[in-house]
This record gives structure tokens, sequence and C-alpha cells, in this order.
């Protein structure tokens, strides 16, 4: 803006601009923080001008609880030795299938009576059709990890026990990422 002065020259009106500007950046600032601590609930207590601030978490996470890591064999397949109700069981991994299964062999291991079975379903495998039995496990455990309470189901002619969704979902997470099996719980 400009104003005539006395003189009759021009002369550029001059502003105090310092308290503008202070007040401008205590908004930008103090704004954001305000929605903040509003979004979250909580009251405004952590700085002198009543507003939460809210810091970023810290770049280096914590690990998981616990975390295992399974190497693929030589054939790009994922072989755990887990207990399965107690028994020592080898299982292939297989994000595909739906439920844990387990052969007649392996399901005697872990204490399940053949006798007592009913196989009046019917499942897809890599193989075709094949008729199976539900079984619920008390408990699969893989070193420190256990959970319980599997659904499972017995294959009369599969040939591997096969570590399935059924358990595989129960974890915190896992991951197979370049050759490695990775389970978080």
């Amino acid at each position: 803006m400009f104003n005539r002065n006395l003189a009759g020259g021009l002369k550029r009106e001059q502003r105090k601009t310092g308290p503008v500007l202070a007040l401008a950046a205590l908004a930008l600032v103090a704004a954001p923080s305000l929605v903040a601590a509003q979004a979250n609930s909580t009251p405004p207590s952590d700085s002198p001008f009543g507003v939460r601030i809210l810091r970023p978490p810290p770049l280096d996470t914590p690990p998981p609880t616990s975390r295992r890591a399974y190497h693929a064999d030589p054939r790009g397949q994922f072989m755990i030795t887990a207990e399965a109700n107690g028994a020592s069981v080898r299982f292939l991994v297989d994000t595909g299938a739906t439920l844990v299964v387990l052969t007649t062999k392996d399901a005697r291991a872990a204490g399940i009576d053949l006798r007592d079975l009913v196989f009046n379903q019917v499942v897809h495998t890599g193989n075709g059709m094949a008729p199976a039995a539900s079984v619920l496990l008390r408990e699969i455990r893989v070193e420190k990890l256990s959970i319980r309470d599997i659904r499972a189901a017995v294959i009369e002619k599969a040939d591997q026990s096969v570590l399935g969704m059924s358990f595989l979902s129960r974890l915190k997470s896992f991951q197979l990422r370049q050759g490695v099996l990775t389970l978080d719980w």
C-alpha cells in the first residue's frame, strides 16, 4: 500500500509484521496437534499452550514376541517337525490347504483311534478327490509355540501330513519370502 506523506511524495506503508507472523506460526504448529488431541480423546496437557503434541512412533519397531524362520528344501518345500497331541509329526507346510491333514500313521501316533473315525467328507488334494474324516487336535506344538483345538482331517491315502491354514491362520503372522518361511506368534 502506498500513502502520500506530508512532503507530497509517495511513501511505502510499513507494517509491523512480527506479531502477525508469530501468531501464524503458532496456529500452524498448534492447530494440527489440537485436532489430533481431540481425535484421540485425550486431554490437552503436554504443552504450555494446552495442546497434546503427538510424536510419530520410532522407526525401529520391536520384534514380535516370538519368531522362527525355516528354509525351503531343494524342492522349494517347507518341512516342519511338530508335535500333534504330543506325537512327533513331520509336516509339509501348505498355505493352499484349508486344514491340517494327518496320515493314518500320524493320526494313530497322535492318539486318534482310526476305528472311531467316519470318512464321510470328500476333500480336494493335489492328487484329486479323497475321503477324509474330521478330527479336532488337542494341540499342535512347534518348538515354543503351542496352539490348541486345531481343526484337522485324517485322509486314508495321504502319504504326507500337512500343516494347513487351520493352524497357520491362528499365528500372529506368517510370511514366505525368498525361500524362507517366517512364523510369528
